[in-house]
């Protein structure tokens, strides 16, 4: 579910619109797979060079590409290894019967974005002097229970969904809620992700370098604004209440976009990120970008990155274990026996959770392993891939689409949201010509313990697996119109929370850690063994794209000096 939603020449924000998704457990017909340029830019060789770095990076999700990235970009000897066949984690892409399928992100935008407020992904390429060529477009549909329709961004076409669809006082609702969070956005966005770091030097890095722009923002937000932004670190439902904002549709609609961008409803999601994104959506100008290629670019754009500046990826390399000698991070033991030692560091881009099983017990202390193991999980997924004929589809056919069957069963509830993508509308090449690829989804509200111990192999796992998708086929069919025919696909791959945890290491095949806002933080990067670190979406800023880019970069500044951070900074313009 990931996403970002931003307007040009500014920061993005990060719906999680589509979410982590795997390799396929592939039907007999769909076996034969090819990988992502992604794969071939990687060593499938055993480790390349030494079996020895500064820094070793376990995993090569979007934070572990990021963090290994800068880290080559400030000249440190880096080497990722990568337990699947291609790199991305939750973002590879692949390839099936000329068919290329994003495996998770499709929704974007904030790539060509520049400068303080420049999305953190965005910041990060730049600095590796690395570029998407992206589509444009503005608008996605709705399929809701009062209707459907096509809901662009932008300050006023909302309000004419409103006027048709929601109460009579919504207009002038949605308009409170607008006066009183776009004027603090200012401060939301005032301090740029890659200036933090993990330790004191941020005092230097961050606080002393945007202190001015900080207190620029307070004093052009008044008074009303600056109490407005004292609320930024509070669940965002504290604002909606405090508006007395009533209308079922707009409190159902923020509930999604709450959902969507961090797994939880408004009442679990920091007023910040919801005032991060409401500042991005409704501006003028405001737009959505696809990469040419599909997300699997972003992928091949830091691995490109990562190697120019002499930084190493190998691939099929898994980490059996953490290697702790005299209580500190040593290095890591491959499948095999194969010792990679760190000189500096080992980074952990698994899930706190895979991170755990990876130490040796008697390494962590129980205090850390009781906070990982009481901490709540999201859910998991449903995963539906087609590659399917466009002849009797729609000319004008959008790349997304949501589904919502029942409000008052809850955003959150299994088996009712699912969301569409197809990115063939914008990027042909994904997929034969005169076909179409699509990406259907549960967003992060399927159970694991229904799939839990079952036989892949077995009936009663094939059933189930037909069963809980049938709902995605469903919303594919209200998208597509009636020129879709399920049974003419050429390509259909259903994915489960097993599938989640078999190919992306997943503990219980979930999406990330479910910390409410106002209850609880995501955790900071260090752990308490030493010369070990953490990034990706178990720890701050938590769950997304520019989320996890962020976390990457942090990690990958507190291994440097302040001194080569700021000239970082200074090198990218922020």
């Amino acid at each position: 579910m990931v996403s970002q939603i931003s307007c040009k020449n500014s920061n993005s924000m990060a719906l999680r619109f589509l979410p982590f998704s795997p390799l396929f457990n592939f039907s007999s017909s769909n076996r034969k797979r090819t990988v992502s340029t992604s794969a071939t830019l990687a060593s499938k060789q055993p480790v390349p060079g030494k079996p020895e770095a500064d820094i070793v990076v376990i995993g090569s999700g979007i934070g572990g590409l990021c963090c290994a990235g800068l880290l080559a970009r400030y000249g440190q000897d880096v080497l990722v290894l990568e337990s699947h066949d291609v790199a991305g984690g939750a973002a590879h892409s692949f390839d099936i019967k000329g068919y290329k399928f994003d495996s998770g992100p499709s929704l974007f935008s904030g790539f060509q974005s520049r400068g303080p407020q420049a999305n953190p992904l965005a910041q990060v390429l730049d600095a590796l002097g690395e570029s998407i060529p992206c589509v444009n477009y503005d608008s996605w549909m709705v399929y809701v229970p009062e209707g459907e329709f096509l809901s662009r961004i932008g300050p006023t076409e909302f309000f004419k969904d409103l006027e048709k669809y929601a109460g009579p006082d919504s207009a002038r609702e949605w308009r409170k809620l607008l006066d009183a969070i776009l004027p603090i956005s200012a401060a939301a966005m005032a301090l740029p992700p890659l200036s933090i770091r993990g330790d004191l030097g941020v005092l230097s890095t961050a606080a002393a370098r945007y202190a001015p722009s900080l207190l620029k923002s307070f004093a052009q937000m008044g008074p009303q604004g600056a109490l407005g932004a004292t609320k930024l670190l509070r669940p965002f439902s504290e604002i909606i209440d405090s508006l007395g904002i009533k209308d079922p549709f707009i409190r159902n609609w923020l509930d999604l976009l709450a959902f969507l961008l961090a797994g939880v409803k408004t009442n679990g999601i920091l007023s910040a990120e919801m005032v991060y994104m409401f500042s991005e959506w409704y501006k003028p100008g405001c737009s959505l970008e696809y990469p040419l290629h599909g997300s699997g670019a972003i992928v091949d754009a830091l691995v490109r990155g990562i190697q120019k500046f002499g930084g190493r990826i190998s691939l099929k390399s898994h980490v059996e274990n953490i290697v702790v000698e005299k209580g500190r991070a040593v290095g890591v033991k491959l499948r095999g026996g194969q010792f990679v030692r760190a000189r500096k560091a080992v980074v952990s881009n698994a899930s706190m959770w895979d991170t755990l099983s990876l130490l040796p017990p008697e390494a962590v202390p129980k205090s850390y392993q009781d906070g990982i193991e009481t901490t709540q999980q999201c859910e998991s997924f449903m995963h539906l891939h087609l590659g399917f004929d466009a002849e009797g589809i729609s000319d004008d056919l959008g790349i997304h689409h949501i589904v919502v069957n029942d409000w008052d069963r809850g955003i959150d509830a299994d088996q009712n949201v699912v969301l569409i993508s197809v990115p063939s509308v914008l990027s042909p090449d994904l997929a034969p010509p005169g076909k179409h690829v699509l990406h259907a989804y549960t967003p992060g509200t399927e159970p694991f313990e229904i799939w839990e111990g079952l036989d892949r192999r077995s009936n009663e796992y094939k059933n189930l697996k037909a069963e809980r998708s049938e709902v995605m086929w469903k919303a594919v069919e209200k998208a597509l119109g009636p020129g879709f025919n399920r049974e003419k696909c050429e390509v259909k791959l259903v994915g489960t929370p097993l599938t989640h945890q078999r190919f992306l290491r997943r503990n219980r095949g979930t999406y990330g850690p479910a910390i409410l806002a106002g209850k609880g933080t995501f955790p900071g990067h260090s752990t308490p063994i030493p010369q070990l670190m953490c990034c990706g979406d178990s720890t701050f800023p938590g769950i997304g794209v520019p989320a996890v880019a962020a976390s990457g970069a942090i990690v990958a500044n507190s291994l440097v000096s302040v001194s080569e951070h700021s000239r970082l900074l200074d090198a990218i313009g922020i």
